[in-house]
């Protein structure tokens, strides 16, 4: 009888230890999880405050964006542009002037953007862009606008210190707007093309009928003198055609006789070697000029 209490008491004194253990571990979990859910309630109620602090900081620096200018951002804009120019002196021949014609169904505004900014960025003085649907000329302010940006972006604040002249339409309206080198950039369409030709045609037999001038001085010296005066630029060296079309697509076909042409697959996700490659390939190219 004796034994069998001794084991009852012992049995009591583990239920009583059991007991203690699980109130402990209750308060603790409780404690815990008291934590988190006011941890959690605390998180709700700031995040909208700290959402408002983010947007204001956000339209303080797209007001100001020089005031989050970086200067190792600065000379990285800096290294990139005196590369580039290193890169155009170094070419065995640089062309005055570029075309870049685009031969596919959806042509990307900023690809193309990147492509004209590195172009002045090398020491090219004209570049001509130009599609068969007449996109480009349709959107040439949207455009105008990537390239602005594009210069930003890839050759820094110190851009904004010169201007380009943008020639957007057949009657050659100057727009002046921020970019790195002075270059001429000219938005080309169709119209451009055989249109032209037909239009100075026309002009010289209006002439005619007019008498101003004899029909012994109709040439195709003065028809070259009147297409030349209609565009006000050097006639492309090189162009670069994107897109799987093996054709010129009505590209300035008065102004193309000694052109060099260099196809690509596409203008989309072009990069600068792309096109210092492109470039390099024309400078070893050898034009006997007809002999």
């Amino acid at each position: 009888m004796a034994l069998l209490n001794g084991l009852l008491w012992r049995f009591l004194l583990v239920l009583v230890h059991v007991n203690r253990a699980l109130v402990s571990w209750l308060r603790v979990w409780l404690r815990s999880w008291k934590d988190r859910l006011w941890e959690r309630a605390m998180a709700a109620l700031l995040l909208p405050v700290a959402l408002t602090g983010f947007a204001d900081h956000q339209k303080k620096l797209n007001h100001n964006p020089d005031a989050n200018a970086n200067p190792a951002t600065g000379n990285h804009a800096a290294g990139r542009r005196s590369r580039w120019l290193s890169d155009g002196r170094s070419l065995e021949k640089l062309p005055v002037h570029i075309g870049l014609l685009v031969a596919e169904e959806e042509p990307s505004y900023t690809d193309i953007a990147n492509l004209v900014v590195w172009c002045m960025a090398v020491g090219i003085s004209y570049v001509s862009v130009y599609d068969n649907h007449g996109i480009f000329r349709k959107n040439n302010s949207r455009l105008l606008e990537e390239i602005v940006r594009q210069q930003q972006d890839l050759l820094g604040v110190d851009g904004s210190k010169h201007s380009v002249e943008f020639l957007s339409n057949g009657s050659d309206k100057h727009q002046h707007h921020v970019v790195s080198c002075r270059p001429t950039v000219k938005v080309l369409s169709p119209e451009d093309g055989k249109q032209s030709i037909v239009q100075a045609a026309q002009q010289l037999c209006r002439s005619v009928e007019n008498k101003e001038r004899s029909s012994k001085d109709i040439s195709v010296s003065m028809l070259d003198i009147l297409l030349r005066e209609s565009k006000n630029i050097p006639d492309p060296e090189l162009v670069l055609k994107f897109g799987p079309v093996d054709s010129t697509l009505g590209f300035l076909p008065w102004h193309i006789r000694l052109t060099e042409f260099i196809s690509l697959p596409s203008h989309r996700n072009m990069s600068y070697e792309d096109l210092l490659g492109a470039l390099q390939r024309y400078g070893a190219c050898q034009q006997r000029l007809g002999q």
